[in-house]
């Protein structure tokens, strides 16, 4: 019988339930109709599509714009038993060759390839001449002009679908606003398919900003308490990254600089070096990063700016891909906004693709300075209603004084609405102080209720406030038509409702500065502290492990499972199985080693500890399965007889095969449990009356032992 989705899931990549809308995906690719996948980096995006390429006759083809990318994809790919290959510039003519072969004698389920080598002279035509199955476009972002990362190669791959009308095709991306999206489906020749788009929300990431002084110096700082993190700094000068570098060589930190002035094969290098975890720190221009397959990068710093909110997202989503908690900071400086605006004014951009940079690079203004909770910010930019704050954001963690603004959002929400939704910031606070300029005379703006609602604000404030309104998601904005603001569901909510709006009393940007504080990471706990020991000691494992394979360590186990390891502490084939991400290929590979290293660790850990998250009686079943004797045991772990006897018991009510043969015999277990049934003793009960009834003839520990058996098997007397 052919495998379920469910069975794929958990036989190839070892979980045992999918993430939310993947099911549905998966589902929908399978009965062979168009998608539009977005999902934050991380959010398991190629899942939706190599669990149907395993399921379906014939071939995926992956269109990926990085080389390096490509190749940790199969890499990791080949590593979970999927066989796959990928066709780009970096391999010779032989081993394209080989692949070819491997491809017409239908060996692969997925081939990467890059949209220059679809393209070369001929290569199509060899493409038609296979049995595709499924189109997946990755990195979609990259075909529209509205996109933060357009690349013109992509704006050709509308003849995949001319091509092959019946083959399927899902393009995937990680950052599209509603526009982007729109103009991604119909370059892609797909204006039908169905979107779906996951929560935007990366919940496990931190989000702080910091005003722009001594930046170094606060990065040896939070790099020092971040030891043996991998992490990367990003930074819009070449300049910049190499004097950071230095730096953080200097306080001791294993770091290397990237950018695109360095040869190739130096690039390269270091970029390896990252992956592999030989290098802890890449300080970077925004030329490294998206071609890294790297799960365990546990914090994202930018030195400098991003100029605007897509590619913001999209680099600080290169921390915590695997769902573990990591950090991002963000230094802003008005120097930095001013440097943004001069790239795009001397930029070769037609006047009309300059004014949405211009526009783009405010709204990244709006989160630098906002006074808001900043994941809100991020989701609503991506069009996601969100009702709560996150909790783990600088400003959520040092709030500031809110006041009721409900008044005030219904003004410029019904200022909007009377406008026909087709003015912009600047018209909008110029209706809502009454200003008697020609434009608001010409388009009879001033004829409407709400001109002049708003003139007991000054223009600082309205358009502080405008902005905290569009950021929390309380209205949108339509960059490709004037930045025109637009009402949603939660602005209806507001002005037909009453739903109340809670803002951030104005206050200059720089005094907001001056008052913000470094978040102090709070202490840990015993149990966290073990856990982490264990953590090390695994990820120490892996790197072994990965160097003598030569292969990045997060190929063999990721963050996420080594510290889901941890937690459960596995001593067996079943409970190694059951944590998350461990299939049976891996297990294959790598579990019996990985068990082996948890029992030695558990063996270092002292009585004391084991209410800090040691599970004592397991320790003990550890123990017992390596063939120690009781007394052994007791020695081992400073504890009596009697209580590991106790241990015994419940490892075998619970099912575990504990031999207790050497213990009692058929006489003592007759004797007891008559004597037992003769007092009416019920399970849980004190074992200290039988004791004394029966003249203290039997051992504590072998009335336990005999009524353990009694009441899980319920056997009959002995001799009876």
């Amino acid at each position: 019988m052919p495998l379920t989705k469910e069975q794929v899931l958990k036989q190839y990549y070892g979980y045992d339930k999918f993430r939310p809308l993947q099911a549905d995906i998966v589902d929908w690719v399978l009965y062979g109709q168009d998608a539009m996948v977005l999902m934050p980096t991380g959010g398991g995006k190629s899942v939706c599509f190599q669990i149907p390429a395993l399921m379906m006759q014939g071939l995926t083809l992956v269109i990926s714009p990085l080389i390096a990318l490509m190749h940790d994809q199969v890499q990791a790919l080949k590593a979970n038993g999927i066989p796959s290959a990928y066709l780009n510039s970096s391999l010779d003519g032989q081993q394209q060759s080989a692949i070819e072969r491997q491809v017409r004698a239908g060996e692969l389920k997925l081939l990467y390839i890059s949209p220059e080598k679809l393209f070369t002279q001929g290569y199509l035509d060899w493409i038609k001449t296979l049995n595709i199955s499924l189109f997946a476009i990755d990195e979609s972002h990259c075909v529209s002009t509205w996109g933060h990362d357009f690349r013109p190669e992509y704006t050709k791959l509308h003849v995949l679908k001319e091509a092959f009308p019946n083959v399927p095709m899902i393009a995937l991306t990680a950052t599209a606003d509603r526009v982007t999206r729109k103009d991604i489906l119909s370059q892609l020749g797909i204006p039908e398919a169905r979107t779906f788009i996951s929560s935007f929300d990366r919940p496990n990431l931190s989000l702080s900003v910091l005003p722009g002084r001594n930046r170094i110096k606060i990065i040896q700082n939070f790099v020092a308490e971040r030891p043996r993190q991998s992490g990367i700094i990003y930074c819009l000068s070449r300049k910049n990254t190499e004097t950071i570098a230095e730096a953080l060589q200097k306080a001791g930190i294993k770091a290397k600089y990237y950018h695109a002035g360095m040869p190739s094969a130096d690039r390269a290098k270091v970029q390896d070096a990252f992956i592999r975890d030989d290098v802890q720190v890449i300080v970077a221009t925004i030329a490294f990063g998206m071609g890294i397959d790297k799960s365990n990068v546990r914090w994202v710093i930018h030195y400098s700016m991003p100029s605007n909110v897509e590619s913001f997202y999209q680099e600080i989503g290169r921390a915590g891909r695997d769902g573990v908690k990591s950090d991002t900071l963000l230094f802003y400086t008005y120097q930095d906004v001013m440097v943004r605006k001069d790239m795009i004014a001397t930029s070769e951009l037609p006047e009309d693709m300059k004014e949405v940079q211009n526009a783009k690079l405010d709204r990244m203004k709006q989160y630098a300075e906002a006074e808001i909770c900043r994941r809100r910010i991020l989701l609503s930019y991506f069009n996601e209603e969100v009702t709560k704050d996150c909790g783990n954001c600088d400003v959520c963690k040092n709030p500031p004084m809110r006041f009721d603004a409900t008044l005030y959002a219904q003004k410029a929400l019904s200022a909007v609405a009377r406008t026909n939704e087709k003015v912009a910031m600047s018209m909008l606070i110029d209706i809502l102080r009454g200003s008697n300029n020609k434009k608001i005379i010409d388009h009879r703006y001033h004829e409407i209720k709400t001109f002049g609602a708003g003139k007991d604000l000054k223009a600082d404030e309205w358009a502080d406030y405008l902005q905290q309104m569009l950021n929390s998601g309380v209205m949108d904005i339509a960059y490709d038509e004037g930045h025109a603001y637009r009402l949603n569901n939660a602005s209806w909510a507001i002005l037909k409702e009453g739903r109340k709006v809670q803002l951030v009393r104005y206050k200059p940007f720089e005094e907001r500065q001056a008052e913000r504080e470094t978040i102090v990471p709070k202490e840990k706990t015993k149990k966290e502290i073990i856990k982490d020991a264990l953590f090390e000691r695994l990820r120490e494992l892996r790197k072994r492990l990965a160097d003598d394979k030569n292969i990045p360590p997060f190929v063999i186990f990721s963050d996420a499972t080594l510290s889901d390891m941890s937690q459960q502490k596995p001593i067996s084939q079943a409970e190694m199985l059951n944590v998350s991400g461990v299939g049976q290929q891996k297990y294959q590979q790598y579990g019996e080693i990985f068990i082996r290293e948890i029992r030695e660790f558990l063996k270092t850990i002292p009585k004391s500890s084991s209410s800090a998250g040691i599970d004592s009686v397991q320790y003990t079943y550890q123990l017992y399965q390596e063939g120690n004797t009781v007394e052994e045991m007791a020695k081992m772990r400073g504890l009596s007889p009697v209580t590991i006897f106790s241990h015994l018991s419940k490892l075998y009510e619970e099912g575990k095969n504990i031999d207790f043969s050497p213990f009692i015999n058929k006489q003592q277990y007759d004797e007891i449990v008559r004597a037992a049934k003769a007092m009416g003793v019920k399970k849980g009960e004190s074992v200290k009356a039988l004791y004394e009834a029966m003249d203290s003839k039997h051992d504590y520990s072998v009335i336990r032992i005999a009524l353990t058996i009694w009441f899980k098997d319920g056997m009959q007397f002995i001799g009876d």
